[in-house]
């Protein structure tokens, strides 16, 4: 849910993760037989329907939040840290999650996130830079979050799967692991930490 589009800027855009997707567009049958792998031993998050806190999204995603994490490369080398501010509100049953992203090299990001419930302990998420629609679920302290992000290259948009994965880990944080993969291949990560600031007020659209 949380995961950061490669630098807009063309100085950066020619790095590392633009090379990697050039070169992840020349793989052809074998991705797909690496991509088949990868999915093999993946944890359900049924695994952690017992575990607490519990994780609710209106409960976690409600009032003003901060995040703070690392983007690696494929590799697994960290490229860049950002710091992030969001607020999130709920209006009958619908979250909206407005986050604001600063890089450490000045770079700012915006996305806005909907959540609409869609079943039990069910939504689709939407936004801006997302194609189509992803699709949450949430059991015990964990929520899973399966999307793919289109991204802007100097040479033309790219689309990647993003697997996000979040665990709740005490009252007020959570831990987000992000996968990024195209073709079933991994292209990068973000890890980071979610904090909820409840003595915060946040300002909301009238309900």
């Amino acid at each position: 849910m949380f995961t950061t589009s490669p630098p807009s800027d063309p100085r950066h855009s020619d790095g590392r993760f633009a090379n990697t997707m050039r070169s992840l567009l020349g793989i052809g049958v074998l991705s797909g037989l690496i991509g088949t792998l990868s999915a093999c031993g993946t944890a359900s998050i049924d695994d952690h329907q017992m575990a607490e806190p519990s994780f609710s999204p209106e409960d976690f995603f409600n009032g003003v939040l901060t995040a703070h994490g690392v983007v690696r490369d494929y590799s697994g080398a960290a490229t860049r840290h950002f710091n992030a501010d969001i607020t999130a509100c709920w209006q009958e049953g619908v979250g909206t999650l407005d986050e604001a992203f600063v890089f450490d090299d000045g770079e700012q990001q915006v996305r806005i996130w909907t959540l609409t419930p869609d079943g039990a302990q069910r939504y689709i998420g939407t936004a801006g830079d997302v194609v189509g629609e992803g699709n949450a679920r949430w059991q015990g302290n964990a929520m899973f979050l399966d999307y793919t992000l289109r991204i802007e290259l100097e040479d033309g948009p790219i689309d990647v799967n993003i697997d996000d994965r979040m665990y709740r880990v005490s009252e007020n944080v959570v831990i987000n692991e992000s996968k990024m993969r195209k073709f079933g291949v991994g292209v990068g990560e973000i890890l980071l930490t979610l904090v909820r600031h409840p003595e915060r007020e946040a300002t909301c659209p009238n309900t």
